[in-house]
């Protein structure tokens, strides 16, 4: 009898600090509200491309926008890059755009995407996109981080982590 209450309140105890745990982490890794006049600096920012180009994203404004902060050495971030391309493909024809800023060194991303090419534009945001996906959201700066614009520039949805094709078919909806 000692022997069971002892493991019923071990298990309790257990039990108590997984829930915790769990708690913490849901509340970490939640998005946090977009900063103030984020979505106005977004829309402001220009980016060099793999190639040197400018990319200015008020240009883009007026369509949906799918933004994905990521980096080579983010495996997660390598391992949706298909998916993501994917959907790009699928949507562009409705007017979807997507766009990889990437949070890495320019040299590692050209390396990168000469084994991986992919079909939407990708920015070289460096430690600046860090800032810029916490102004979004973003609360730990962490990657991958996925950032749906509406067409009226403003952030419909946002994710932490490596997205799903149920995501991905949630968002097309919103437009």
């Amino acid at each position: 009898m000692i022997l069971n209450r002892r493991t019923l309140w071990m298990t309790g105890v257990a039990a108590a600090a997984g829930a915790s745990g769990v708690g913490v982490a849901w509340w970490r890794y939640q998005p946090n509200p977009v900063a103030t006049d984020a979505e106005g600096a977004f829309w402001a920012s220009q980016f060099e491309g793999p190639q040197g180009e400018v990319l200015d994203l008020a240009s883009w404004r007026g369509k949906p926008l799918l933004v994905n902060f990521w980096a080579t050495w983010c495996p997660p971030c390598v391992e949706e890059l298909p998916l993501l391309n994917a959907f790009y493909r699928a949507h562009a024809p409705q007017g979807w755009q997507v766009l990889g800023l990437a949070v890495d060194q320019p040299s590692a991303v050209r390396s990168f995407l000469q084994k991986l090419p992919l079909d939407f534009p990708v920015g070289m945001a460096g430690l600046a996109g860090t800032q810029l996906s916490r102004e979004l959201g973003n609360p730990t700066g962490g990657l991958p981080y996925t950032v749906v614009m509406g067409a009226a520039g403003t952030v419909l949805h946002r994710k932490i982590g490596k997205v799903s094709e149920a995501d991905l078919a949630q968002w097309a909806e919103l437009v």
